[in-house]
């Protein structure tokens, strides 16, 4: 078999070298040495065919491609208003997909007594039945161009999203807008979300971190941002189709929203989009309702296996609408960092921040030990959450009252954590702006909060012009707030308020 297969190749060698065509023939060792070709298994072994032209040598009617420059300015966001004060912004990308929100200044601060956890509800029913479509045709929809449909609620805010290849904007548009204005709260969908909204309650109960993120609001505001994300399974067995369609025909007027892309043409999305939107009612906006921050305590005794989960946090009046303490404050909270005390990773994941270095590699009895934020439009918080077991509880809040002092004394946080930090920072920023669905969850959020879209340059250099002094003065004003605390679990060693509170005086 195998002389056979030579023989025709050497047939088939002689054949070709004659039939060489003449433009190789400037390449003195092309035709005439093809008798020494490295074989039929030339490819394989590495050897370099002789009569086959270089690599670099031009084929005729083959144009090379336009290099690509080495910077490409990024687009720069275009908003519109609408008459009735709807705004539509996007920026272009050359991404072949895109991704496309409508968010709402809409969130639980808006909810009553009697309508408690309607916003998560909402958030459930999103992209259900339509006046114009089935939940199986909207789903049907979808699929059919490869698209990804999200919604996510927060305490102000409510955002629908719909991610696909950008030649499908026309459909993206209109199907995410007729999902947002008419939905019709069928009684079997509304039903069939309740019970799957109390087995989340039931399964967030198990989640001590998130319950504490829920105590610290509870008992350190009064007002509107005390108002649970997560309500409990009392309130929720309030709720029915009727409290829905009442609170968007409230909240989800043309004022309250922008429709946000990522990837889009602006004339584009504007010729498709006006005409769906410009009949919402142009009503004025409201006051945002108010939240008075007051410190408190919160305490719950419960079967956690001798563990105790407790948070320490204070107010930074201002949130985003002061963006550049908001700034420090992200920047201070990646500056102290921390985490679990087992972590797979590396500096990658934050084991040189303080609470990592000065914490969880000094005392083996802490779990978890990490410093959070919450920034608002009005207000933040800033904190620490940990977790230990239940007799070392009162030195572990010795040990997070001392590491909150440390960081507003001048002198004891050096230059060389604060560089670390601020690049971890912006590296942050840049990659989670990398996603589509960031990108424009962050045009439609900003434009909510101001009424334009910041330059990402903006941010950058407000990370940048941080010093040693803006972060011990922003952690002294934070410390000048009354003290929030709250603790869960085995709670019988936790000290009480007063004596926590006296510490940072």
């Amino acid at each position: 078999m195998y002389r056979t297969a030579a023989s025709r190749l050497r047939a088939l060698k002689g054949s070709t070298c004659r039939g060489v065509p003449a433009r190789f023939a400037s390449s003195s060792a092309v035709a005439t040495t093809s008798s020494s070709s490295g074989g039929f298994f030339s490819w394989l072994t590495g050897s370099q065919s002789k009569s086959m032209p270089p690599l670099d040598f031009p084929l005729p009617g083959v144009a090379l491609p336009v290099p690509l420059p080495d910077y490409v300015e990024p687009g720069k966001t275009t908003i519109t208003t609408l008459p009735n004060g709807l705004k539509i912004a996007s920026e272009t990308s050359t991404n072949p997909a895109a991704s496309i929100g409508l968010y709402v200044d809409c969130g639980s601060i808006y909810e009553s007594p009697v309508s408690f956890g309607v916003s998560h509800l909402l958030e459930r029913m999103a992209f259900k039945s339509t006046t114009n479509r089935s939940h199986l045709r909207i789903v049907r929809e979808v699929e059919a161009i490869g698209g990804n449909v999200h919604a996510g609620v927060s305490r102000e805010q409510i955002g629908y999203t719909f991610d696909a290849l950008k030649t499908y904007v026309p459909e993206m548009v209109e199907l995410l807008i007729d999902c947002v204005r008419n939905p019709v709260f069928l009684d079997w969908e509304v039903n069939e979300q309740l019970q799957k909204l109390k087995e989340e309650i039931a399964e967030a109960a198990k989640n001590p971190h998130g319950l504490l993120s829920e105590a610290i609001h509870s008992a350190g505001y009064s007002g509107a941002l005390a108002n649970p994300l997560l309500a409990s399974e009392s309130a929720v067995n309030l709720l029915n189709g009727t409290t829905l369609e009442d609170f968007v025909a409230e909240n989800f007027t043309a004022s309250r929203m922008v429709l946000a892309a990522s990837g889009v043409e602006h004339e584009e999305l504007l010729s498709i989009a006006e005409p769906l939107l410009s009949d919402l009612p142009n009503v004025p906006r409201p006051q945002e309702p108010k939240s008075v921050y007051t410190g408190g305590d919160y305490r719950c005794q419960a079967d956690s296996g001798d563990q105790t989960h407790f948070a320490l946090a204070f107010e930074l009046p201002g949130g985003w609408h002061k963006e550049k303490e908001a700034i420090i404050l992200t920047v201070l909270q990646i500056l102290m960092g921390g985490g679990g005390s087992f972590s797979a990773g590396g500096p990658g994941k934050g084991m040189y921040s303080r609470l990592y270095v000065r914490v969880l590699n000094e005392y083996p009895q802490v779990q978890s030990f990490s410093a959070f934020n919450n920034i608002y439009n009005h207000t933040g918080m800033f904190g620490i959450q940990a977790t230990t077991g239940s007799d070392f509880v009162p030195t572990a809040i010795d040990v997070a009252v001392k590491e909150l002092i440390a960081v507003a004394t001048p002198g004891q946080v050096d230059q060389k954590q604060l560089d670390r930090a601020k690049q971890s920072t912006k590296s942050a920023i840049l990659m989670n702006l990398e996603s589509r669905m960031v990108a424009s969850e962050d045009i439609g959020k900003q434009v909510l909060t101001y009424g334009e879209r910041k330059p990402l340059e903006y941010f950058l250099k407000a990370v940048d012009d941080i010093t040693l002094k803006d972060i011990s003065s922003v952690a002294k004003k934070l410390l000048s707030s009354p003290l929030t605390m709250a603790s869960y679990g085995n709670v019988i060693n936790v000290p009480s308020y007063d004596s926590v509170s006296s510490k940072f005086k």
